[in-house]
């Protein structure tokens, strides 16, 4: 037999995608999966259809990692974010072959998307230690003493990611919290979930402590309920909710009043500005009283 005829006999290596949680990929807890098809209804693999617990276990593996990556400095945080984004850039063919499928895109179309949104991962590793000169800085005040504000991660952030917009969509929700030093948990398109758990992938190979952002996939209103009522989680981006299911996670989402960004109209090939930085950060205050440097009556 030739060697082009035993090549013709290869069999096919399917994907398995799984979750991404805590820096693992489990499959989900219940061992359920869903099928997932191209934009024409042709099946492209399996995906893990998650449940309650694995949506709990996200939230555990997201608090878990908030302290060190809240704690680590903004400079760092930028040369891992920059890190994904050159690990991106290294498997961008499967990229564009996955988002070409989901969105039904050519492959010179899916591949301008792919490159958009290494472009706006880029963008954001940009901004992770320059948030605070925009937010932050002195405050004038009328008494012997000085004020200055800085801003502060707000913690644990459910990111629904937009439903049609698997991946540029995906990475201008996603880049921006974990920029601000929040830890994500991030509920994937429900028709088109490919691209955000390869995703997973290429965080787990990018320096990103494991747990700063997990990827689910599934129903999105059966993972997005638990979440959203969750008392250690606290704020909820509702980008890929349908204006139904937004309102019962808002209300959901009052009992221990989480921050909650409501889902809009965007373009996201448009430039973003600042307001998806912003969204998730606290603003800290700090007072300090002054004092009188001799007979001049100077003070610092």
């Amino acid at each position: 037999m030739s060697t082009v005829d035993r090549n013709n006999e290869r069999l096919s290596v399917f994907k398995t995608y799984k979750l991404y949680v805590g820096g693992k990929f489990p499959r989900s807890e219940s061992g359920r999966v869903y099928e997932v098809t191209d934009s024409k209804g042709k099946w492209l693999a399996n995906a893990p259809l998650s449940s309650r617990k694995d949506a709990r276990d996200a939230v555990v593996a997201a608090r878990k990692a908030f302290g060190g990556w809240s704690g680590a400095t903004a400079y760092n945080r930028g040369q891992i974010l920059y890190r994904v984004a050159e690990m991106l850039e290294g498997r961008k063919d499967q990229f564009v072959r996955e988002v070409a499928d989901a969105e039904g895109l050519s492959k010179s179309k899916a591949a301008a998307v792919v490159d958009a949104a290494i472009d706006r991962w880029v963008w954001y590793a940009g901004w992770t230690d320059k948030i605070a000169q925009v937010v932050g800085g002195g405050n004038p005040v009328a008494g012997p003493f000085f004020n200055l504000s800085s801003p502060e991660p707000t913690g644990v952030v459910t990111v629904l990611a937009p439903q049609e917009s698997s991946f540029l969509g995906l990475v201008s929700v996603v880049a921006p919290v974990i920029a601000t030093g929040n830890t994500a948990i991030v509920v994937a398109s429900e028709k088109s979930p490919l691209p955000a758990l390869s995703l997973g992938e290429v965080l787990a190979t990018s320096d990103l402590p494991g747990g700063v952002v997990n990827v689910l996939s599934g129903k999105t209103a059966e993972i997005a309920a638990p979440l959203a009522a969750h008392q250690d989680v606290n704020a909820i981006d509702l980008a890929g909710a349908d204006d139904v299911l937004a309102k019962e996670l808002e209300i959901a989402a009052a009992d221990n009043l989480k921050r909650v960004l409501r889902p809009q109209a965007v373009d996201y090939a448009e430039t973003p500005g600042t307001e998806r930085l912003t969204a998730f950060l606290e603003t800290k205050t700090v007072w300090h009283p002054t004092g009188s440097l001799g007979a001049s009556g100077s003070s610092y």
